[in-house]
């Protein structure tokens, strides 16, 4: 059996991994998990979002933990804002047609509560190591919590391990190949030296453990997405008369292609089906809302309440989805250069498709703008996913004394994604990045009784905040 078919084989897997039978469970289980909670999350978003962006997050007075609220969430979103919101709002649009945006922020509303879901019981049933240290996750819930321990011990192990696997796919050899791409296509930085310079740095970032991973995420995620956020942003205000026309396609696309040029757009055949295939599939892969790799992070956050922590975390599903894949998304429904074709007659698309979007919103620094954002979220996410497969590696051996082995391979292998085409790695690292969900949402269904206690005790605390703020204010 040679390359190309082995490819051939591993490309049918993971189409079918992430096939409608694992977005209806993915994002099911948010629906379910929604309603079983009154609409607590939905209805609480501006509380989490106050929390986040007040003095509070920042706190590492309150209750136990390695590092602030914040700083967990940064790290986080560090690993989920990545090429996703860049290369994968584009590919979304490309197969699906601009429509593909509402469906993934369809997922991302019921992805909150799957987010808030995993992140709360992280804190709730954490452990703290022999070193001191908070250790928690999807594979510590399962462990923990579940009646049947067998049963949780399975599950846990199995997590674990898809997550260690993750970690050097889709955390690590891809994002580092996104990264050499585009500055040897926009900077025409030689691959190799790229390679060098992200395992040095990555080594040097990596071997402080959570503590400087969780101080670089916390200046280099939000500097970033604002960099990116603005430059959007920018070019949207520039070209405010091509908006509504973008808009209408995104929500005409969604529901009613054939009302819009009969569903064709350009080199572009749009369905419903497609659109919430796409939409669907490329929203959950990038926001990671119900994969539980957000959770392992949320673990080590210093809290006095596992519920007022899942609160803070699931603002990243919104930070990541509904602000920054929007401005993307945006873009390119209202530049025009969606169905276009390039010089050589090949259809735009992936990133390049993005690019081309940029420069008809922003001129030539467009193409600057999205290198340079593709080089700040894919180095992120590095770091962020070395923290996730570090704690899952640690579960598995059962020590945090061979996580140094783990951090040099990890940052070794930044080289060889950086140096090396792997298509077979990417789909691999989709299959795993799907096989991690399974497991974590199979004890939150198992859990949702326990979410829904938590959730209500919970309650009164939060209203009795609001209400002594709103008198202070006063």
């Amino acid at each position: 059996m040679n390359m190309e078919q082995i490819n051939a084989i591993v490309n049918d897997i993971d189409s079918f991994v992430w096939g409608p039978a694992m977005l209806t469970l993915l994002v099911g289980t948010g629906i379910y998990l929604t309603f079983k909670l009154n609409f607590r999350t939905w209805r609480n978003l501006p509380y989490a979002l106050r929390s986040v962006l007040g003095k509070d997050a920042r706190t590492t007075k309150r209750g136990h933990g390695d590092v602030s609220p914040f700083s967990t969430l940064m790290t986080a979103l560090a690993a989920t804002i990545g090429t996703g919101n860049i290369v994968g709002v584009a590919t979304a649009m490309f197969s699906g047609g601009p429509g593909a945006l509402v469906w993934m922020w369809i997922s991302a509303c019921f992805g909150l509560t799957s987010k808030f879901a995993e992140c709360m019981l992280a804190v709730k049933y954490r452990e703290v190591n022999a070193k001191g240290e908070m250790a928690g996750g999807p594979m510590f819930t399962m462990k923990n919590a579940l009646k049947n321990k067998s049963l949780g011990a399975a599950l846990g192990f199995l997590f674990a391990l898809f997550t260690v696997l993750a970690s050097f796919g889709i955390g690590n050899l891809t994002q580092a190949n996104s990264i050499s791409s585009a500055l040897e296509q926009t900077f025409e930085i030689p691959i190799a030296v790229t390679g060098v310079g992200l395992t040095i740095l990555s080594l040097i970032i990596i071997l402080g453990g959570i503590q400087t991973i969780a101080k670089v995420s916390s200046v280099l995620v939000p500097s970033m997405a604002v960099l990116y956020v603005v430059a959007g942003l920018a070019g949207i205000l520039g070209n405010l008369s091509a908006i509504p026309h973008g808009l209408y396609q995104i929500f005409m696309m969604a529901f009613s292609p054939d009302a819009v040029g009969g569903g064709v757009l350009g080199t572009i055949t749009v369905s419903v089906m497609n659109a919430v295939r796409f939409g669907v599939a490329r929203g959950c892969f990038s926001n990671e809302a119900g994969m539980g790799s957000a959770a392992i992070t949320a673990a080590a956050a210093h809290t006095d309440d596992p519920v007022r922590q899942g609160y803070i975390n699931m603002t990243g599903t919104f930070f990541d989805t509904i602000v920054v894949c929007s401005i993307t998304g945006l873009v390119i429904a209202s530049s025009g250069v969606l169905g276009a074709t390039a010089a050589d007659g090949t259809p735009l698309k992936g990133i390049a498709l993005t690019i081309a979007a940029f420069e008809r919103f922003v001129g030539p620094a467009g193409a600057y703008i999205v290198s340079i954002g593709i080089l700040l979220f894919a180095y992120s996410t590095i770091l962020g996913w070395e923290y996730h497969g570090e704690k899952a590696f640690e579960y598995l051996v059962g020590s945090h004394k061979l996580n140094i082995i783990y951090r040099v391979l990890f940052s070794l292998t930044a080289y060889v994604g950086a140096t090396q085409t792997l298509e077979l790695v990417w789909n691999l690292s989709d299959i795993f990045n799907a096989l991690m969900a399974i497991p974590n949402l199979i004890s939150m269904i198992l859990l949702a009784d326990v979410l829904k206690a938590e959730v209500e005790r919970f309650q009164p605390i939060l209203e009795a905040e609001e209400a002594a703020k709103a008198a202070a204010e006063d």
